[in-house]
């Protein structure tokens, strides 16, 4: 129950679905996290159920100077950062035909943009700390295809991770990537896709989704000292998809 004692985290797209999930096993495991988010009333909502040891600061991850305030704000609340999860990010589901320029350039910004900024904010609080964690939150879309926008902002990902790694080494900050399958999250299981997602579920390996606990547990893995030698690697959470 102690696996991030001491520890301050920061949790992007936390107010609710994975992100909340997150947050809830870092607390559990004794960590301080600052929740963000734009949804103010989730946000808000989950950090007062959680406790003294959970603060909401609003958030939109693709403006720069909003990560300069979240670094701030959490300093000044509980001290400097020892984890990020960079786990905000949207999807897009539409052919590269339909797709506009102004569309591809959003998902880009938040998806991909979005990570880059929150590394390079974060790197100077967690030199502070004595060294750290980041864990970007990519997708099995970061490793095989998928919808273009989505696919490859999620493939950035995985190789910013790789480069920041090298780079961090040096600084006592590891950095990690996890690439989920298919999670039963509210957006995956509501009901106009929930047949869809149950058909799909047949085809993986396991033959089931992943519940948001499972990528949690991950997360909390790379998060603390355990996984204290694994920087510049893929986590993958998919039930085998990635393996046929």
């Amino acid at each position: 129950m102690n696996r991030l004692a001491g520890k301050v985290a920061i949790v992007t797209g936390a107010a609710q679905g994975m992100g909340a999930s997150h947050v809830e096993k870092f607390i559990e495991e004794g960590a301080k996290v600052v929740l963000t988010d734009l949804n103010v009333e989730k946000g808000e909502a989950l950090a007062k159920e959680l406790g003294d040891n959970a603060l909401f600061i609003k958030h939109n991850v693709a403006r720069e100077e909003d990560w300069s305030r979240v670094i701030k704000e959490t300093e000044k609340a509980f001290g400097p950062v020892d984890v990020l999860v960079n786990n905000a990010g949207i999807t897009m589901a539409k052919s590269i035909l339909q797709t506009t320029a102004e569309e591809y350039r959003r998902i880009v910004e938040i998806n991909q943009v979005s990570v880059f900024m929150g590394m390079k904010a974060v790197i100077p609080s967690m030199q502070k700390a004595g060294g750290g964690s980041i864990v970007n939150i990519s997708s099995m879309n970061g490793l095989v295809a998928g919808a273009i926008g989505y696919t490859d902002t999620k493939f950035a990902v995985r190789g910013m991770t790789k480069a920041a790694a090298i780079e961090c080494a040096n600084y006592g900050i590891r950095v990690n990537s996890v690439h989920p399958g298919v999670i039963a999250t509210p957006m995956v299981v509501q009901e106009d896709t929930k047949a869809a997602v149950e058909e799909f579920a047949k085809h993986i390996p396991m033959k089931r989704v992943a519940q948001s606990e499972e990528v949690s547990n991950m997360v909390l893995f790379l998060a603390s000292d355990e996984a204290s030698y694994s920087t510049g690697s893929e986590f993958v959470i998919d039930g085998g998809l990635t393996a046929q």
